[in-house]
C-alpha cells in the first residue's frame, strides 16, 4: 500500500506539472528558494546547483526534477510553490551539467555523467542509499536523463516520470513520428560556438532563445514566460564560458554520446 500511494504522489506531480508549464511564470517577479551548490568527485569534481522548496524529510517520498534544454531548475518554480505537493513530498530539482549554475572543469560531458551527478548529489544529501529511493521526473532531455538514473542505480530509484520526450536518438525516424529536428535546429548554433578565439563578448541571439521557447514551451507561450526566458538564457550562456557550456549542451542534445561535433577539440 505505502508503495501504491507514492507512485500517486509522483503521478499527482507529474499530472501538476503538465498543467502549470503554460501558466507559470504569468508573474515573473516570483522568486523561488536560492540555488545551493554541493561539490561531488565525478569528472574530476562537479559543483552541481540544485533548489529545493523546503527542509528534507526522511518521512516523506522524494521526487527529483530534471529541466529540459537549456533551462534551469527554474522550471518548476510552480511546483516549489504548490503546498499541496509539498507538504506530501519531498522536491529537488537538479540542474544538469551545462546549465543553470552547476559547473565542472571538465570541458566534455555527456547525459551520463549528469546522471552519475544527479546519483551522487542525492547521495551526498542522504536522499538515497542505505535503503533510501527516489522518485524522478525529467521534461523533455531530462526524460532520458531519468532512464539513466535507474539503469546505472537501480537500488536507489523508485521510479521514473519521463514527460515530453523520447527514448530515441534524433533519428530520422523520430522526426517522421513528429518529433522535432534537432540536426537542423542546433547544428547552425553548434558551429557558431566551435572557435578556439576567446568570445568575451558572446551571448545567445533572440532568434535562437526564441526557437528554443517555440520549441519547448510552444509558439502560443505566454508573454512573461517568452520574457522571462529570453533573459535566463542569455544571462546564463554569456561569454566565453556560458558559449562552452551552450555548445556542449547543444552537441549532447543533437548527437548524445556522438563524437563528430567534439572532433574539433
Amino acid at each position: 500500500m505505502s508503495s501504491f500511494l507514492n507512485t500517486k504522489l509522483a503521478a499527482s506531480a507529474a499530472e501538476e506539472r503538465i498543467i502549470q508549464l503554460h501558466r507559470q511564470f504569468e508573474h515573473p517577479s516570483a522568486n523561488m528558494p536560492n540555488t545551493k551548490i554541493v561539490h561531488v568527485p565525478h569528472l574530476g569534481g562537479i559543483d552541481a546547483a540544485y533548489q529545493m522548496p523546503t527542509p528534507y524529510d526522511a518521512s516523506k517520498p522524494t521526487m527529483v526534477l530534471v529541466n529540459s534544454f537549456n533551462t534551469s531548475s527554474e522550471l518548476y518554480k510552480s511546483q516549489f510553490a504548490n503546498e499541496k505537493l509539498t507538504e506530501k513530498m519531498n522536491l529537488i530539482a537538479i540542474e544538469l551539467l551545462g546549465h543553470g549554475q552547476t559547473r565542472t572543469k571538465a570541458e566534455h560531458f555527456t547525459y551520463w555523467d549528469t546522471a552519475i551527478m544527479n546519483i551522487q548529489v542525492l547521495e551526498k544529501l542522504g536522499m538515497c542509499g542505505d535503503g533510501k529511493k527516489v522518485f524522478v521526473l525529467g521534461t523533455s532531455q531530462g526524460g532520458w536523463i531519468t532512464v539513466r538514473m535507474a539503469l546505472i542505480a537501480p537500488d536507489r530509484i523508485s521510479g521514473i516520470i519521463p514527460l515530453g520526450t523520447s527514448m530515441d536518438y534524433e533519428s530520422e525516424r523520430t522526426r517522421k513520428l513528429g518529433c522535432w529536428d534537432a540536426p537542423t535546429g542546433l547544428t547552425p548554433t553548434i558551429n557558431a560556438c566551435t572557435t578556439n578565439s576567446a568570445t568575451p563578448d558572446f551571448e545567445p541571439g533572440d532568434d535562437y532563445c526564441n526557437f528554443l521557447i517555440d520549441t519547448g514551451f510552444g509558439k502560443d507561450c505566454a508573454d512573461g514566460a517568452r520574457r522571462y526566458w529570453i533573459n535566463e538564457i542569455k544571462a546564463n550562456y554569456r561569454g566565453d564560458e556560458g558559449r562552452r557550456r551552450l555548445r556542449m549542451a547543444a552537441i549532447n542534445l543533437k548527437e548524445r554520446d556522438g563524437l563528430h561535433s567534439r572532433l574539433f577539440d
